[in-house]
């Protein structure tokens, strides 16, 4: 049966390196419908929704995690937001043309904002600047700059799916080099194609076909809610990104 609105969570046993897949169908078209933007901006925003949603996936919290992308080009702001309970929303402000289709070329200078706000812990919030072609290199900036943690992701969106891989290696473990370097060399021969079409285990196991992988049973299913930022919750973004988060354990 074809998978919908999913996260699959998989490990490396023999390796200290984790995974994530995600596939984003009914929610994204849903989330759609919110917005009127270029077709290239709403593919940024596909992208950005399933990033939010693998990135929330690699920490324990109660409460939620805000990507923001913001720059002085013709995309303005790029907003997307998961809760704990799986509920995502997003937001784009452009103007009604976008020449491009780098990350660079939409947003001009600019840079990325990551937001967790928690009940059982201080908020935190981790800046890093627009390098790289597209949101997947300038994720791998952040967790190489924020979190000092080998991370590879991939993204890919279309109008009707969005989907995405992460790889990264386990803060706990020191891994070998080599077993690094050969995981990374295998996933990068995944296709857009590939990513957008196979499920999980068939991924997968193209692949990784001669690792030790452990895929988890467990499916963590997207509640089928979405909404847009209304203006009150766009200006507390904006707000919060222009001062500094009292207590916060920031890091740039």
């Amino acid at each position: 049966m074809t998978q919908h609105d999913l996260i699959r969570r998989f490990l490396f046993e023999e390796l200290g390196v984790r995974g994530l897949w995600v596939r984003l169908e009914n929610s994204w078209q849903n989330a759609q419908h919110h917005q009127t933007c270029p077709a290239n901006v709403q593919l940024q925003l596909g992208q950005a929704l399933t990033a939010v949603v693998l990135l929330s996936s690699t920490i324990k919290y109660n409460g939620s995690m805000i990507l923001q992308v913001q720059g002085d080009g013709s995309l303005r702001m790029l907003v997307a937001q998961a809760t704990h309970d799986r509920k995502i929303r997003g937001l784009v402000r452009s103007d009604d043309k976008v020449v491009g289709g780098s990350i660079h070329e939409m947003f001009g200078n600019g840079r990325l904002v990551i937001t967790v706000t928690s009940d059982n812990a201080q908020p935190y919030q981790g800046v890093v600047p627009l390098q790289g072609d597209n949101l997947a290199a300038v994720l791998e900036t952040y967790f190489a700059q924020s979190e000092q943690l080998k991370t590879r992701i991939w993204l890919f969106a279309d109008e009707t799916r969005t989907s995405g891989l992460l790889l990264q290696e386990l803060p706990s473990q020191v891994n070998d080099k080599a077993d690094w370097e050969r995981i990374e060399m295998l996933a990068n021969t995944v296709t857009e194609q590939e990513l957008q079409e196979l499920e999980c285990e068939e991924l997968l196991y193209r692949l990784f076909n001669e690792e030790k992988v452990r895929l988890y049973d467990v499916n963590c299913e997207f509640c089928n809610q979405h909404y847009q930022f209304d203006k009150i919750d766009v200006e507390q973004l904006l707000l919060l990104n222009i001062n500094p988060i009292a207590g916060s354990n920031s890091r740039h």
